[in-house]
């Protein structure tokens, strides 16, 4: 098994929803930021952003594809890594939908807290937004900045966008795999969201 798929677009940019279209796509797991603490990998991304990256083969070795965080920020080493793979680069349609959305859920200044977790987020978080998620001026601009170096430097051969709402035909496309005939899965909304955090505080 090897990865087919790269998600070089940051979170709340449809990444779940893709997660659950690509494992339906190409019948194996694919990676997301909700995986992180189930699979024990937290303390390797915090060091993967301080300079010290696993071997991304071995890494992904039971993977046929990567979304979200905290692997977006290093598409080009998994793009690398992965030469066969196409470079599936999601964006909300404009910088002010995505900020709502982001603020609202995981840019949260809540979240913050001395947890394995956050030291990891903190990490992973600083390679786009300079050091900080809750000013929405410095988030705007790094979310900017990722989009246009994504769009400016991924090979053009392997570079697919992407925006919520697009469905099926730009992955089976990309992928040659016929259309499959039932719904693309939209999950993850943002209310989707505030209810399951509300629903893990009543735990």
């Amino acid at each position: 098994m090897s990865l087919r798929v790269i998600g070089s677009g940051l979170g709340r940019t449809g990444t779940m929803s893709l997660k659950l279209a690509l494992e339906r796509l190409l019948d194996g797991p694919c990676y997301h930021m909700m995986e992180t603490g189930a699979d024990g990998h937290v303390d390797t991304w915090r060091r993967a952003a301080l300079g010290d990256p696993p071997d991304w083969r071995d890494f992904f070795a039971d993977r046929v594809a990567v979304v979200d965080w905290p692997a977006a920020p290093f598409w080009p080493a998994l793009a690398a890594a992965f030469p066969d793979a196409i470079v599936l680069h999601s964006e909300r349609d404009d910088t002010a939908t995505w900020l709502r959305s982001a603020h609202a859920t995981i840019l949260r200044s809540e979240h913050q807290d001395d947890s394995e977790f956050s030291r990891m987020w903190d990490a992973v978080s600083g390679l786009t937004f300079d050091g900080s998620f809750t000013d929405e001026t410095v988030t705007a601009a790094g979310y900017e900045r990722h989009n246009r170096q994504v769009r400016a430097t991924a090979p053009r051969g392997r570079l697919v966008h992407y925006r919520p709402g697009d469905g099926w035909a730009p992955l089976c496309a990309a992928l040659g795999i016929d259309v499959p005939d039932e719904p693309f899965p939209h999950v993850n909304s943002t209310e989707q969201f505030l209810a399951r955090r509300e629903d893990r505080r009543d735990e």
